[in-house]
């Protein structure tokens, strides 16, 4: 190919050209090595965002930029996994990881590089596509995620929005563990007990380990009650049926919303009504004030023995 004539090639000049590109593909459309390697100089008009992967304009790449990158990197049959693939998904409470984890057949050789994790794999998923770029499923992109995490906060925020979303369900997640092995799954494993139990939450997860802590009668979490004649009461955070006693874990950020305050306060004068005693904890005091709560739990639970049971039925 004559100098100058890669210039007009679709792969620089259509509308729909790709930002990211493998320098292998410039070259196959005649654009020299060194050419190249000069364009992607500090003043050229290209840069390089991973070896052998090329953005086309010199500006900071974006995290589109960043996700092709990787996956070009990668080379064929990569799929996205981690945080970035849950981003895709549309799920919303997702820390941010500088890294892009992408996922290969275990018997390929692609080293980590920059910004792109690679992890080599006999698992490998059969991928979703998602903006027209292979996507993890939700379970396993998940748990990739949550096996590099450090906080317990953000994974079982992670896992809880998953689940809440449906997205996925707790089985899925824990099926999902499973096949992950043990390595590097100790924080997630724990993470995940409060929510295979119930738990929609990182302080409902709190909330849990308070109330298996005080050693009181177990009970469901988020379950709908109803009066005698069928009337819907509330789905309280968590629930005795043997004494018809609720447990709410109210935040004031909730309270922040008028009509969310309308509905709480609408919520408990059912409960008044149905003869249910119910206490509202805020999310705060069950780590800064643990020893406290569970004495208000232990005197409501009390109350609540210390009456007949009202009429009212739970529907699992």
């Amino acid at each position: 190919m004559r100098r100058g004539i890669w210039t007009t090639d679709p792969l620089l000049t259509a509308p729909d050209r790709p930002e990211v590109v493998r320098a292998t593909d410039l070259e196959q459309i005649g654009v020299p090595r060194r050419t190249i390697s000069r364009r992607c100089a500090a003043d050229g008009p290209w840069r390089t965002l991973l070896p052998g992967v090329v953005l086309l304009s010199n500006g900071p790449p974006s995290d589109e930029h960043r996700v092709h990158a990787a996956l070009l990197h990668a080379r064929q049959n990569a799929v996205l996994t981690g945080t970035w693939a849950l981003r895709r998904h549309g799920l919303e409470r997702v820390p941010r990881q500088e890294e892009v984890h992408v996922l290969i057949p275990a018997n390929r050789g692609v080293a980590n590089a920059g910004f792109a994790r690679v992890e080599r794999t006999h698992r490998l998923p059969r991928p979703h596509l998602r903006g027209g770029l292979p996507v993890a499923p939700v379970p396993r992109a998940v748990i990739d995620a949550a096996r590099r995490l450090t906080d317990r906060d953000e994974i079982q925020a992670l896992m809880a929005e998953s689940v809440q979303r449906r997205f996925c369900t707790t089985d899925m997640l824990a099926e999902e563990l499973d096949q992950a092995g043990r390595t590097g799954t100790a924080l997630v494993r724990k993470a995940l007990t409060p929510l295979q139990a119930g738990a929609r939450s990182v302080a409902e997860a709190d909330a849990w380990e308070l109330w298996q802590r005080s050693g009181l009668p177990p009970g469901q979490w988020n379950v709908p009650i109803f009066d005698a004649n069928g009337n819907y009461i509330a789905t309280p955070d968590f629930w005795c049926d043997e004494i018809a006693f609720a447990w709410e874990i109210d935040s004031y950020r909730h309270h922040a919303n008028l009509e969310d305050h309308r509905a709480t306060v609408a919520r408990n004068a059912r409960y008044v009504a149905a003869g249910i005693v119910v206490l509202q904890t805020l999310p705060s005091r069950l780590r800064t004030e643990p020893d406290e709560v569970e004495r208000e739990l232990r005197a409501a639970f009390r109350t609540a023995q210390a009456r007949p049971r009202p009429n009212v039925k739970r529907v699992a």
